[in-house]
């Protein structure tokens, strides 16, 4: 887990505005084996949820030598996290998924998770349909990635929504792999869920607007992403997007926490609509040059050039009325420089550049001027209590 302690303070000051949040993160990992590189120690995804006094749903991170064991072992971790960790079993199904799953489930499990691309198959695929029953008798929540690498899974999971109504079925990954269409299903599935555990502000924002916040739950994906650097992101989102005080608290943990413990999703009202999304032509501007380098970045290339572009289009004048969120990308580009200097403080693959996550921070800012900036103090300071 990367040190974050700016992202700490953020959610700390976020919430003061929000009181009687009860954080409850949808979608965290620990594993050693991933062949993604990154790895998570059950200590450390505590830590990092304890940093922002969070509880967490768990489970394995892909394990190319089967299941079984790393369940076992995500239970065992959660049994001795005094309530912090919730831990849900990972099925292959062409591995026995409903024997698995009975086993897992009789051992402490609390839901399941499904991951397509990792494993290679589709939601409609014949082997689950025993799964999704067992869930749909339990009214168990059964989450499923839906971000990046797959292809579009929107209809079987509302086809799935549809036959076993008592499924809790969770899209990862905001659902950005059919958000174009399916927040219009929303309202029609009350099964059906979105975690918002993706990183891009455009579609975090689509997410908070159009679907009804009953439908959202809050989710990092540690360890690749802290649960500090999500909840201070998604509650600028969120806030941004209009949600109420009542809306916030049931998206960012009452809500997960009634679907685990078996009750009926509650609800919060519709989706805020668009209409607090419209555009600074000048924060336009900075957030284009942003997500430029921020896709040169995930790709390992040096972003040089557009991120100065992006400073450039911060010097807006001290009178205006952008000037305090151009302030704030502004120090988030000196700490990202900072970080860049020296190497990278958020045990990212060495395909990401260093400093990515301060860019992704700063193009999240733009993004949301109507919600207080973060208290960053000298850039300095900060790198050294991360490096610490």
């Amino acid at each position: 887990m990367f040190g974050d302690e700016l992202m700490q303070r953020s959610v700390a000051q976020l919430r003061a505005g929000v009181p009687g949040i009860d954080l409850f993160d949808a979608h965290t990992h620990i594993g050693q084996n991933d062949p993604d590189e990154f790895r998570c120690s059950a200590s450390e995804l505590n830590e990092g949820l304890a940093a922002v006094d969070a509880r967490g749903v768990v489970f394995p991170m892909h394990e190319p030598g089967g299941y079984p064991p790393a369940n076992d072992m995500v239970i065992e971790e959660a049994a001795r996290s005094d309530g912090r960790l919730v831990p849900f079993c990972r099925l292959d199904p062409r591995a026995d998924p409903l024997g698995e799953a009975e086993r897992a489930l009789a051992n402490g499990a609390a839901g399941i998770k499904l991951h397509p691309r990792a494993e290679e198959f589709a939601l409609n695929t014949p082997a689950l349909a025993e799964v999704f029953a067992l869930a749909d008798a339990r009214r168990l929540p059964v989450l499923v990635h839906a971000g990046r690498g797959i292809p579009a899974l929107g209809r079987h999971a509302l086809e799935i929504c549809e036959r076993f109504p008592e499924v809790r079925l969770i899209l990862a990954h905001a659902g950005i792999c059919d958000l174009a269409w399916i927040w219009r299903a929303a309202t029609e599935h009350p099964n059906l869920f979105f975690d918002t555990s993706w990183w891009s502000a455009s579609d975090l924002l689509a997410l908070y607007a159009l679907v009804p916040p009953r439908h959202i739950l809050f989710a990092s994906d540690a360890p690749y992403g802290t649960p500090a650097f999500a909840a201070s992101m998604n509650l600028r989102y969120a806030l941004q997007a209009g949600l109420s005080a009542e809306q916030v608290k049931l998206v960012f943990g009452g809500q997960l926490a009634r679907i685990l413990s078996g009750r009926d999703p509650a609800d919060a009202g519709p989706a805020p609509g668009p209409g607090s999304l419209d555009r600074d032509p000048l924060l336009d501007r900075v957030h284009s040059f942003l997500v430029a380098s921020i896709g040169q970045m995930l790709n390992g290339l040096e972003a040089k050039e557009t991120l100065g572009l992006a400073a450039l289009a911060c010097e807006v004048g001290e009178e205006a009325p952008q000037a305090e969120t151009c302030t704030a990308v502004l120090r988030m580009l000196e700490l990202c420089e900072l970080d860049a200097a020296n190497g990278s403080l958020y045990g990212r693959p060495t395909r990401f550049a260093p400093g990515l996550p301060m860019v992704v921070v700063a193009a999240g800012l733009a993004r949301t001027p109507d919600v207080p900036m973060p208290p960053v103090g000298e850039p300095a300071m900060d790198v050294g209590e991360r490096s610490a």
